[in-house]
């Protein structure tokens, strides 16, 4: 969970949906506010500052969440008063890396590493008013703490001793001393019993690391029974606190997983199979007698999903691949993990929420919540929550309906979304997340899709769409068949893009036009210094390359790397859109290029572009209808930054292409959509590429997101209807 301060930093870390019914389940949990946690730190410090939320807990009144925020080093603090409207409750440093927070009546408990290595490894627990943001006392723990715990009658404080390796020494293999252990600290109205900690050896019971134990997460039921988990150790244990007695320990097992991707290699091949060790990393009770555990992985393992067990050690369910098979449907498998752990399931949650149990399961990497109902057998799937980047932990407030989650990655070095921890609530409302999933294959597997940067429509039938994906998935160019009359949308079919009878290599698929005979013209952006070459290709039915036409050499000695995005086909000419200015355009405007299918000319108009005060401004799609085309512009912002994200329209009289390297003419626009409120819709924050847009045969429009193949990217696909146009 917890990083040291002197290890390799992790991964540096609406507008109502016209036309597109949501599902019809009751009972479901929707997002209604994200909070960027930038918005917690004191006053003074930079917004540059790496801040992030990693362990999450909830006051007694369930009116402010607490985080563990191991980046700046202090304790967050977040009003949710107004549940849909959280605002900052204030900010504590402390004087170490916490690593883990629990709360019990008014006060947070939070475990600090203060190692100066590996090998002298050290911290203490830490009482923290939630009132005053005031250190109440502290205990020295002798050891690096991870997870923190409390007793649901407030009686124990239970800290996991993880004294964690250095996973660049022997490829982290362990043994690597000093061992962790459990300590038991008892409480007596919330003060910390420091003279009377219990130390609780976990030396001898795993068959893996035998001599050096590393607990990773500590939950307790509520007879005052502890359960640990030893990731590194892929071991169990349950301890009694009042005693510090070991009641049990086994080992968490194996499990195989068949219709595996495990290459990362730019697509989505779920053919293989492994056979992994869990290595659980989070751990909850369930009840008094089961607990479950997701099954993250470390070096020599990763289940891709979770397990429930008795505590006398009974394996009672085992997900196997049925959790990283949703999080595929939702177009949130991350291809860059298929070589270690998939989707790595890592945080969990138990709330009871009405009359039932519900188990979440967060997915770091997919950045996902799964949401199963508790049957006392086989959990029941209910859905799936967009979650914002990397969900490390989540917490539960059954009394006020809500689930709370901690989204630890924090992109600021690299301009991207901040850490956020975000806000669900249990209503009796339709799901609103996915809005676009894919059909399961006759291999039993659903149709792996992600990066979807270009919509084109059938001619003739109603809501029947095509999609293509991007450079992200460049060894697997698909066009997607979509059914937007379903709700959600649904990805029906994939049709490999073919050159000579193999899959097309170096194409960065960004647009797509219906020919009007069953086939497609594809626009392909280019970069020519990657031997990828600007052009635009015509697929037939099959998804066979048999025609392809390469932009001409008067516009490439212009080139700069942001090419063709979208491209339509308006009576012999095929329009392709620029992203960005060339080197021969003003900084202002941007190339609408044209070709001829009859003469095979070339041409090309300039667009205005709007200014932008972050990044830059370009453009995504182009689509010809009634008497216009229609183009999204957008800036590459997003969250609190983005501004332009809109679809103009430009009538089809004004494009009369001159010469490329001629006086181009410059078209006016019309604004039709501001497409903000949609991409806050969902109450996440706005993604910066709308990509996609297109209008079906009866005049509807739809719109899509490109979510990045989950890579740096909260994996949100946003699709959605913009109406009759």
């Amino acid at each position: 969970m917890s990083a040291f301060c002197f290890k390799k930093p992790l991964l540096t870390l609406a507008v109502a949906l016209s036309g597109i019914a949501v599902q019809a389940h009751a009972d479901s949990f929707n997002r209604i506010a994200s909070y960027a946690v930038i918005h917690s730190l004191p006053e003074g410090v930079k917004r540059t500052q790496e801040t992030s939320p990693e362990i999450i807990a909830a006051s007694t009144d369930g009116n402010t969440v607490v985080y563990s925020d191991s980046p700046f080093g202090g304790l967050g603090f977040v009003d949710i008063s107004d549940a849909a409207k959280p605002v900052s409750g204030g900010y504590i440093k402390l004087d170490g890396e916490p690593t883990a927070v629990a709360v019990f009546g008014n006060t947070a408990f939070a475990g600090v590493n203060t190692s100066e290595s590996y090998t002298k490894p050290s911290g203490f627990l830490t009482a923290i008013s939630m009132d005053t943001h005031t250190e109440m006392g502290r205990c020295d723990l002798g050891g690096q703490p991870d997870s923190v715990a409390v007793s649901k009658d407030g009686q124990y404080v239970a800290v996991a001793i993880e004294n964690e390796r250095d996973e660049d020494l022997n490829d982290g293999e362990l043994p690597q001393l000093p061992a962790g252990w459990l300590t038991i600290v008892p409480l007596k109205n919330e003060t910390l019993l420091c003279a009377e900690i219990k130390k609780v050896e976990m030396t001898g019971l795993a068959e893996i690391g035998v001599t050096d134990p590393e607990p990773e997460f500590v939950d307790f039921n509520s007879k005052n029974e502890i359960v640990v988990t030893l990731q590194e150790n892929n071991h169990l244990a349950v301890v009694d606190a009042k005693s510090g007695r070991l009641i049990n320990h086994f080992s968490a097992g194996s499990v195989v997983l068949s219709q595996v991707d495990t290459e990362k290699d730019k697509a989505l091949l779920f053919t293989g199979s492994q056979t992994r060790l869990r290595e659980p990393d989070s751990v909850k009770w369930i009840d008094d007698d089961r607990f479950v555990i997701a099954n993250e992985g470390d070096f020599n393992g990763g289940a891709r999903g979770f397990t429930i067990f008795h505590k006398d050690g009974r394996e009672l369910f085992e997900s196997g691949m049925a959790f990283e098979k949703e999080v595929i449907k939702a177009g949130h498998y991350p291809d860059k993990r298929s070589g270690k752990k998939g989707n790595e399931p890592e945080g969990l949650a138990v709330g009871t929420f009405g009359t039932d149990t519900y188990i979440f399961v967060l997915s770091e990497r997919a950045s996902v919540v799964g949401v199963y109902r508790d049957t006392g057998g086989t959990p029941e799937f209910v859905q799936l929550l967009p979650s914002g980047m990397a969900p490390e932990s989540a917490v539960t407030i059954p009394g006020r309906n809500l689930l709370i989650t901690a989204n630890e990655k924090d992109l600021i070095e690299d301009k991207g979304p901040r850490a956020h921890v975000m806000i669900y609530s249990f209503e009796d409302k339709p799901a609103q997340y996915p809005q676009i999933v894919s059909d399961m294959t006759a291999t039993g597997m659903p149709i792996g899709w992600g990066a979807l940067s270009g919509l084109t429509a059938d001619p003739k039938a109603a809501g029947i769409l095509y999609a293509v994906n991007d450079s992200f998935y460049a060894n697997q160019p698909t066009i997607f068949t979509i059914d937007a009359n379903k709700a959600p949308a649904h990805i029906t079919s994939a049709m490999s893009v073919m050159r000579d009878g193999k899959i097309a290599k170096k194409l960065d698929l960004e647009g797509i036009a219906a020919d009007g005979t069953g086939g497609f013209w594809l626009s392909s952006e280019g970069k020519t210094s990657k031997q990828i070459p600007h052009a635009i290709h015509h697929v037939n039915s099959n998804g066979e390359i048999d025609r392809s036409i390469d932009f001409p050499a008067q516009l490439l000695i212009h080139e700069r790397k942001y090419g063709a995005e979208g491209i339509t086909m308006i009576g012999d000419n095929l329009w392709i859109a620029i992203q960005r200015p060339w080197k021969d355009d003003p900084k202002d405007q941007v190339k609408l290029l044209s070709y001829n299918l009859k003469t095979n000319s070339w041409g090309a108009v300039r667009y205005p572009l709007e200014a932008s005060n972050n990044g830059w401004v370009g453009l995504s799609e182009i689509v010809e209808h009634g008497d216009n085309v229609y183009i999204i512009e957008r800036d590459n912002q997003l969250g609190e930054n983005a501004a332009v994200k809109r679809l103009y329209s430009v009538s089809i009289d004004q494009l009369k292409p001159a010469a490329i390297g001629s006086d181009l003419p410059v078209v006016k626009k019309t604004l039709v959509r501001d497409f903000m409120p949609d991409l806050l819709s969902l109450n996440g924050y706005v993604q910066d590429k709308i990509e996609g847009f297109t209008v079906d045969a009866t005049g509807t429009g739809y719109a899509v997101t490109d979510n990045d193949g989950v890579d740096d990217s909260s994996g949100e696909t946003l699709f959605f209807s913009t109406g009759k146009m």
